[in-house]
């Protein structure tokens, strides 16, 4: 069960580097590969029947083409959401 929470707290992390991008923060680069390496490992669930393991994939890219790239908001807003989600009910489940 703590792993639950452990994987809830990478979410909650992730989203908040996603958040302090788009506000236009300075996040070090160390930060957005972490970020986006554990959301890939993360991702590799799907593999195991876990639908919701796409948003972690998905996150894991924006992050990875917000380096070269200057994404839109919105894209940088959806998985920010969506992780947050993920995160809350990580921490309320169980």
């Amino acid at each position: 069960m703590i792993i639950v929470k452990i994987l809830g707290l990478v979410d909650l992390v992730a989203a908040i580097v996603l958040i302090l991008s788009l506000f236009g923060f300075s996040v070090p680069l160390q930060l957005i590969m972490f970020c986006a390496g554990l959301l890939f490992f993360k991702g590799l669930f799907v593999f195991t029947g876990d639908v919701l393991s796409i948003i972690d994939i998905f996150s894991c890219f924006v992050f990875l083409l917000s380096i070269f790239f200057t994404l839109p908001s919105i894209f940088i807003w959806i998985p920010a959401f969506l992780l947050l989600a993920k995160a809350m009910v990580s921490f309320v489940s169980f």
